[in-house]
């Protein structure tokens, strides 16, 4: 028997629908060997403050999911965007290929949702007869998870309006402006960057995301079909702020900050200086201002990391646990003041273009890998899971593989990740970043100046050394890389790339086409 349930939380609508269907016994019995699979997502979640990663945060309920499922300790995202790397989790294919390459419903945004063609696995899930849920941020286009068949959803974004108007950021060039006037917030915060919220844990938004989620839990307890559910937070995302204990958990006079912390740019692109948002204006900011941001990032760490344990404890208690799988990720990074940026940018720096990747799925014994993946494997990773059929193209592979034997398994695959930042919130910029173990080269192809970084000799990547011809076999290995990858993802741009970076392929190492300053 089937029951499909919509809930949105606060001031949204309710509706709800059903529909009775009677099962035969047969299929059952196929459903119940599927796998009941629950991904907790997690927005602008770095990869390095972890415990088990050896990180300042204690996590000791992420860390027993790591401790018992396969880490992916070089898991990068596609994009250090929401809407694009979140479209690109549920389809597994580029931005090129869904028309989804920028931010949705947010000022100067070109696209407003995600189209209902790209259903994704979350149409392919309930068309299997999965019973699917979505709680919390979707951002991919309002109502996104009813119209491709889930069966339970709450959050504000479930029951609002399609094509909506944007959000505009007007009340934060006032704020921006009191900041710069040596004014600040109440109890001496900047609330824009950090801010002790009052009440506790409970009276959270995050805590309000864990129940709606544990009653999601309790309801597929109940149901006797497959279970596919997403449980997604809006925290860490700046501005960072958490209520007592959290708020006060770390203390930011003996905080460690990076080498690349605050450091000022140097023979960079200059999209890197521009102030996207009103927030990126971080002159006025103190070195106290960014260290309570940072502290303030791992109180809020430290707050997930009780929400995961709530969630366990409840898929123990509904009886589930032992046989769910489950998948830990955040949608990208975000800057701490690392390079003098915050939040995130048309950049492609390892602290936005890295991510948390763990699964832990029941009979597949625990290990590291360490191979490069990415956002755009999670997609057939899930689709090989649960016995999906297919919806197309999809630039993605498998993981089971390499849960299965390590890195010693696929062996074809190289050990790169592919990272595009086409548009933010309508700005174009078209870059595309190649990482492997020892290099990143990255193509800004709407500038003149590129980037070369020696990830082993300098892995906070603050030399850019692309006109370095100490280099020059390391950047041609890089380029090529790239065009072979651009062109197995049928990318549009591969014509331009071939053209402007032709010089470095050359044994004077310029072209007219294109001079790097």
């Amino acid at each position: 028997m089937k029951l499909s349930f919509f809930i949105a939380g606060m001031a949204t609508a309710l509706f709800c629908h059903s529909s009775l269907a009677a099962s035969e016994p047969e299929q059952e019995t196929v459903q119940t060997k599927q796998p009941n699979v629950l991904v907790l997502m997690f927005d602008d979640m770095r990869f390095d403050t972890f415990s088990y990663r050896g990180g300042p945060v204690p996590t000791p309920n992420i860390d027993a999911l790591a401790n018992d499922g396969t880490r992916f300790d070089n898991a990068m995202t596609t994009t250090g965007l929401c809407s694009p790397s979140r479209a690109a989790l549920f389809t597994g294919r580029w931005g090129h290929k869904t028309g989804l390459d920028d931010n949705v419903g947010l000022y100067h945004s070109r696209v407003d949702e995600l189209n209902e063609d790209e259903g994704g696995v979350i149409r392919r899930a309930a068309d299997t007869g999965y019973h699917v849920g979505y709680v919390g941020k979707w951002h991919l286009g309002p109502q996104g998870p009813a119209l491709r068949g889930a069966d339970f959803m709450w959050g504000k974004e479930h029951s609002q309006a399609r094509h909506s108007r944007p959000y505009v950021p007007y009340e934060k060039q006032a704020k921006m402006a009191q900041y710069n006037r040596g004014e600040r917030d109440e109890n001496g915060e900047k609330h824009e960057y950090y801010q002790t919220l009052p009440g506790t844990y409970e009276t959270s938004h995050t805590a309000e995301n864990v129940h709606m989620g544990q009653k999601m839990l309790r309801e597929a307890a109940k149901i006797d079909e497959p279970f596919f559910g997403v449980i997604s937070f809006e925290q860490p995302h700046p501005p960072y702020r958490v209520p007592e204990p959290y708020a006060s958990m770390f203390d930011p006079n003996i905080v460690e900050l990076p080498g690349n912390h605050a450091v000022k740019r140097q023979f960079k692109p200059m999209a890197q200086d521009e102030d996207w948002w009103p927030w990126h204006d971080v002159g006025h900011m103190t070195d106290m201002d960014w260290r309570k941001s940072r502290t303030f990032y791992y109180g809020a760490i430290a707050m997930i990391d009780h929400a995961v344990g709530d969630i366990i404890k409840t898929a123990k208690e509904v009886g589930m646990y032992d046989d769910l799988t489950i998948i830990v990720l955040g949608d990208q990074g975000s800057m701490l003041g690392e390079h003098d940026l915050y939040d995130k940018g048309p950049y492609a720096y390892d602290e936005l273009m890295r991510m948390p990747l763990i699964i832990r799925a029941p009979n597949i014994e625990p290990r590291i890998v360490n191979k490069q993946v990415s956002m755009l494997d999670i997609a057939p990773t899930i689709s090989e899971m649960m016995s999906l059929e297919p919806d197309g193209d999809v630039d993605g592979r498998s993981l089971v593989n390499l849960m299965e034997q390590g890195d010693i398994a696929d062996s074809g695959r190289v050990d790169q990740a592919l990272y595009a930042y086409e548009w933010y919130n309508g700005g174009w910029f078209g870059i595309r970043a190649l990482r492997t173990p020892e290099m990143k080269f990255v193509w800004n192809p709407g500038d003149n100046r590129d980037e070369l970084y020696d990830l082993k000799n300098d892995p906070i990547e603050v030399n850019n050394l692309i006109k370095d011809k100490k280099y020059t076999k390391q950047l041609r290995h890089m380029v090529q890389l790239m065009e072979d990858e651009l062109v197995r993802i049928k990318d549009p741009s591969v014509e331009k790339f071939r053209y402007q970076v032709a010089g470095y392929r050359s044994k004077e190492g310029k072209s007219q086409a294109y001079n790097v300053d």
